[in-house]
């Protein structure tokens, strides 16, 4: 697994499909604040509960001028379906090929019930407005996660 980009280096650029057929960039976001949260698959227990406490706090997430992008190896079928069962009101990007979760070192080994396999990282990082990492959370836990992000944007300028 490649390394997390670590505060103060700038954020990998990338270019993904996302739900609703259309893309998304980093470029999408220049000037405004930025959390990418990384997700091992949509739909499960876990993923849903970070997902909906995201789209719960997306006011207060606008109010402090930060957008929020999902992202995970999911097809864009399958991201299409989760937004729409959750109502989530943010995109979700999808990386098929695992290029940018490459670039944000969450792809790699896992291993869950003794077995090994590929997959995404839990994982949160916060972009500032210069397109630099300004926090990460490299093994978030999902409780109060989101609003432990929330405070991080509030208080970055």
């Amino acid at each position: 697994m490649a390394q997390i980009p670590q505060p103060g280096t700038p954020a990998p650029a990338f270019k993904l499909k996302r739900d609703g057929g259309s893309e998304v960039s980093l470029k999408d976001y220049a000037g405004r604040k930025l959390v990418i949260y990384f997700y091992p698959k949509a739909d499960t227990p876990g993923c849903t509960k970070e997902a909906i406490a995201f789209n719960g706090l997306r006011a207060q997430f606008a109010a402090a001028d930060t957008a929020i992008l999902g992202v995970s190896a999911d097809a864009v079928a399958a991201q299409d379906k989760f937004k729409a069962k959750y109502e989530l009101d943010f995109p979700l990007g999808s990386d098929e090929t695992h290029a940018m979760l490459d670039a944000y070192g969450v792809w790699g080994e896992k291993s869950m019930y003794g077995k090994t396999y590929m997959g995404v990282a839990r994982a949160t990082l916060l972009v500032g407005r210069d397109g630099k990492i300004a926090q990460v959370w490299p093994k978030v836990k999902v409780d109060g996660h989101a609003e432990e992000v929330l405070k991080a944007a509030q208080a970055l300028a």
